[in-house]
């Protein structure tokens, strides 16, 4: 497992205003998209490519193409959701899965209530989305669910990560599964109710409001 926190100018910036209260929900959704682009541009760095010339108006060019099958990009829901933008426009190509899965507020242990995903994953690249990377329940029991589909080539991103989380994960996932997390800032600590300190809030509420 590698653990990246991406250090930025113009993320902390973003990060900066995101954790901010007092930030609406239609900025809170438009600093989402601007980190997560900037997140892609690094958790692609070893996306898969194939060789590809072209003709350029001088002459033949040697360059290269996203190979194929292409990436899938897996938000999960409900918060996931509002990252995708920001990653599909670096990633056109990418084919796109949800995960719905949810905390159990008093155990804290994530459950799986809905899948959209290709049957078998062997061989593709997985981009898993979710905000909060908190206990890390919720990560460790989506990379076990693409696992059984076959996936080995997972990459997390997170725009918050907590150090309880990432010990989680690390002590759970296989070592043969390769795993990458790629993060905006590795915060303090969880609180008791399993919240990251400072943290931002609840990222589903901020994205879109109070469901229920």
């Amino acid at each position: 497992m590698e653990i990246h926190n991406i250090k930025h100018p113009l993320i902390e910036q973003k990060v900066t205003e995101l954790r901010d209260k007092n930030t609406k929900s239609p900025d809170f959704r438009k600093l989402v998209d601007d980190i997560v682009t900037l997140l892609t541009y690094e958790a692609t760095r070893s996306i898969i490519v194939d060789k590809k010339a072209v003709d350029t108006p001088l002459t033949k060019f040697d360059g290269v193409r996203i190979a194929e099958p292409y990436p899938v990009i897996i938000p999960i829901l409900r918060a996931g959701l509002g990252m995708l933008d920001g990653i599909e426009r670096l990633l056109p190509e990418a084919e796109i899965g949800f995960l719905g899965m949810k905390r159990d507020e008093e155990t804290l242990e994530a459950y799986t209530y809905a899948n959209r995903l290709p049957r078998i994953l062997k061989g593709r690249q997985c981009f898993l989305l979710d905000p909060m990377l908190a206990t890390g329940h919720t990560l460790v029991a989506a990379v076990e669910y693409l696992v059984e589909r076959g996936a080995k080539d997972i990459v997390s991103v997170n725009i918050l990560a907590a150090p309880e989380g990432i010990k989680c994960v690390e002590d759970s996932i296989s070592p043969d599964v390769s795993l990458k997390v790629f993060t905006a800032a590795i915060d303090s600590h969880l609180n008791e109710k399993g919240y990251i300190v400072p943290g931002l809030g609840d990222a589903g509420d901020r994205l879109y409001g109070v469901v229920g």
